[in-house]
Parts: structure tokens; sequence; C-alpha cells
């Protein structure tokens, strides 16, 4: 699959289909190139959800607020790769080339102890909700890992008080009985509280856009229109 994240569920469901399959999980961008990680120097392994450890061929830092952080950041990063520009779009260049030459990502990466980096969410995803920064990947991983949970997306909605809170919808796997308050208090045992969804909508499948990936303008109608 291409152009959205993997997450344990799907592996779990090729592994149940293809028990022999690799599985591997990559990252790349139009702008720089399909390589940017590869295998730890040390040989550890790779953990299922990474997307890898730096190619040697790729500088790269995660930064937040215009500053280099550790372990949690947009990722920036600088190779052969890199593009030289947007073609007549110097503005458009402007906002993702730094002056010292490293492409803005937009995409927000944490790296553990042993230098793998993990994908977490689009910068520009991410909503606040009473003070604490939520990324909707993170918070659909969670809830995917529910047994009865075959898919979801997160979408923020105006909140007097918290400012923005989180939405769910979901898709059920075949069969299974879960309920708006099953979800809720899953995601209330195994992600902070700020996360969890205040309202679960439950879909017959996600609605697709051109690329394949779910249309969340098309669930934010929805909850416009007050549709379930």
């Amino acid at each position: 699959m291409g152009s959205a994240p993997l997450t344990q569920s799907l592996i779990d469901q090729v592994r149940a289909a293809f028990p022999k399959a690799q599985i591997t999980n990559g990252y790349g961008t139009t702008e720089a190139g399909p390589i940017v990680f590869g295998l730890h120097p040390s040989g550890i392994p790779q953990p299922e959800l990474s997307t890898g450890y730096p190619h040697p061929s790729v500088q790269m830092r995660l930064v937040r607020d215009g500053l280099p952080v550790a372990h949690e950041g947009v990722l920036e990063m600088k190779c052969a790769g890199l593009m030289t520009r947007y073609h007549n779009l110097p503005e458009a260049t402007a906002k993702v080339i730094t002056a010292d030459g490293f492409y803005r990502t937009g995409d927000v990466f944490r790296r553990d102890e042993n230098g793998f980096y993990f994908f977490v969410g689009r910068a520009d995803d991410m909503f606040v909700c009473g003070g604490e920064n939520i990324y909707p990947g993170e918070v659909e991983k969670m809830l995917e890992r529910h047994p009865g949970i075959h898919q979801a997306a997160i979408l923020p909605v105006p909140d007097e008080l918290k400012g923005q809170k989180p939405v769910a919808f979901v898709v059920r796997v075949a069969g299974a009985n879960v309920d708006e308050d099953g979800v809720k208090q899953y995601a209330l045992a195994h992600g902070p509280a700020y996360q969890h969804p205040r309202r679960v909508f439950f879909l017959d499948e996600m609605p697709l856009a051109g690329t394949n990936k779910i249309d969340k303008r098309v669930l934010a109608r929805q909850i416009t229109t007050g549709d379930q």
C-alpha cells in the first residue's frame, strides 16, 4: 500500500492471509526521493511500525518550533536526491526549503532509544484539545488495535471549553458488536484521556478520495449535517 501509514491491524490481517510474507514499512517523498531510512547499523531488528533507521546518505533532524529536538518533531532532511525547487513556484519553495538546504517534510516523527523512526502524523493535521496536542493518526492506530474495530478516523470538532475535541468514525469488524461506550472505554484504557473520542459515528465503510485515502472532508460534512 502507499500514501498512508501502516497500522498494526493491517499487518495482522496480511500476516493471517499470507503467513510467510515479509512485511516492511517504508517512507519517502516526491521532493527528496524514496530512500530515507534503512537497516540499523548494529543489526537491531526494525520494529514493525517503524519506518527504519536513517540511511547513511541522508541527513535528517527533528524540529519543533524552529528548534532541533531529540525525540519527536517535524522531520527535515537533506540528500543527493533533493529537488532544487518547485517549478515556477518560488514562494512554495521557500516554505519547504530551509536556509541551510533541508527539506521540511511536514511529517511528524518520533525517534526511539535505538534511533528508529516512527511516523506520528502530519503537522497540519494536529489539533489542540485543552492545551494538549492530538495527532489523529496516533489515536486511529490505537483504536484499530481493538479486536472489534476494522478502521477508525479521528476528526476535530469545535468546543467552547477545550477549543477542539476529537470525534471518531469507526467501521466495525464483521460480526463485532462494539458500541460507542465500548470505543470510548477502550480509548481511555489505552491512551491519555484527552485523546478519547467524545462521540463515535459508525459506518459500513469509509469514504475514499481519489488517492485511496480516507476522505475526511466527507466525514466532516456528516458531522455538520448530523448524519451517522
